[in-house]
């Protein structure tokens, strides 16, 4: 019981913040598992190769870099949605380890999901925020995505249930905020249009 809840906290995890910070939440979880404080499922150990850890450690530090310039970090938000979704469902696949089909594909179709409602939030409030003048709203943003981002990754190696809380508590929030932000959005693309 304690392992399978390991693995959902795991894949809810990594899948949460693969939609925020995906190279973060690779390079975090490859950097633990070689320093031997968590174990990864077989089908992520690849992440603790050295190799995969200096990749994810540069692009890392790139998307950290990208993410403080007001427009370019919209930009990047777009172009990731093509890559942290998939990546979502894949990682959350990964880290439930062998299973019947039918759970591999429900356990895709939660990471997807859980990938696609962090990426909406954060590229939807964002944008939003890239509308103001000033860069520290976006700065101020960024940071606050990176400390989330290392606070779900840190429960859900380390306090499962912890992570259950934060994803209910995160979800609620991402459904009350979502349709605004779609308002907000409309109504800065109707400005420009005029």
């Amino acid at each position: 019981m304690i392992d399978t809840l390991s693995s959902v906290a795991l894949a809810g995890g990594l899948s949460w913040a693969s939609g925020i910070r995906l190279y973060m939440a690779l390079f975090i979880a490859g950097w633990f598992g070689r320093a031997g404080w968590i174990d990864l499922p077989q089908a992520l150990q690849i992440l603790e190769s050295p190799w995969v850890i200096g990749v994810t450690g540069l692009l890392t530090a790139i998307e950290f870099l990208v993410d403080k310039i007001p427009g370019l970090d919209s930009v990047w938000d777009a172009i990731h949605t093509f890559i942290r979704i998939p990546a979502g469902a894949i990682l959350a696949v990964a880290a439930m380890g062998h299973m019947d089909p039918a759970w591999t594909t429900v356990a895709a179709l939660v990471g997807g999901t859980f990938a696609l409602g962090a990426h909406a939030t954060k590229a939807g409030s964002r944008a939003m925020i890239n509308t103001s003048p000033e860069p520290l709203s976006n700065w101020t943003a960024s940071f606050s995505e990176d400390a989330t981002v290392l606070g779900g990754l840190w429960a859900a190696f380390f306090h499962p249930w912890l992570l259950f809380a934060f994803l209910f508590l995160f979800f609620l929030f991402a459904i009350w905020l979502v349709p605004k932000l779609w308002r907000g959005i409309r109504w800065v693309f109707q400005r420009l249009a005029t």
